[in-house]
């Protein structure tokens, strides 16, 4: 009899031991669903407001405009894939000293590092590629300035240039991106504090708003 009730309740602790499992499978299921629906709407809105942006500053901007406006796309992308590398490589265990001094930044920092996943893939994926999706179309318009200046004279130069100017564009971006992913890991908790104190800022300056606005 005692080795019945044994084996008995070896299995309602196995059973229950399942059912969590399934329970934390099923909330880890619905939390990626969810997540992924955010960032494709998150995607989208912030596509058409720097598209948005991007038309407007070249609607009619001059070749210099133009030039800065891609240098901005580029070094935007550049930033945001050093911060998803570094969110990736950072440790939680570096900020715990500092987040009970109260240092500002180390929470922020903490709850990055903790949604890493998903900072990483705002970060890399989302900027990163609207990043690059945008500083395509000013790379237009620089060809565009570049025709207008060549005119129809020489069709093989115009062309040649198009090339080299997305070619240079590539480049800035793959060594920029190559550059910052090693400065990202050798650097990452360095990096994830600097983020969050610059998110700490920006929640002080909102909490401030939010009280101004009560009184």
């Amino acid at each position: 009899m005692p080795s019945d009730d044994g084996a008995g309740n070896r299995r309602q602790k196995d059973n229950g031991k399942n059912k969590r499992e399934n329970k934390d499978f099923q909330g880890k299921k619905n939390s990626i669903k969810r997540w992924t629906i955010t960032i494709i709407i998150l995607t989208f809105f912030l596509s058409m407001v720097l598209s948005t942006i991007s038309n407007s500053i070249l609607a009619n901007a001059g070749l210099i405009i133009a030039i800065i406006t891609v240098l901005f796309f580029i070094l935007l992308g550049i930033i945001f894939d050093i911060i998803g590398i570094a969110v990736a490589a950072a440790t939680e265990t570096s900020f715990h000293s500092m987040r009970s001094k109260k240092i500002k930044g180390a929470a922020e920092a903490v709850k990055l590092i903790r949604n890493a996943e998903k900072v990483s893939n705002f970060c890399n994926d989302v900027i990163g590629d609207i990043s690059g999706i945008v500083s395509g179309s000013a790379v237009a318009t620089i060809v565009l300035h570049l025709e207008n200046s060549i005119g129809d004279s020489n069709e093989l130069l115009t062309v040649l240039l198009g090339i080299i100017v997305t070619a240079v564009v590539a480049a800035l971006t793959v060594g920029g991106k190559a550059l910052g992913k090693s400065v990202a890991i050798n650097k990452s908790n360095e990096i994830i504090f600097a983020a969050g104190r610059i998110i700490h800022f920006f929640n002080v300056l909102k909490l401030n708003k939010h009280k101004g606005m009560v009184k």
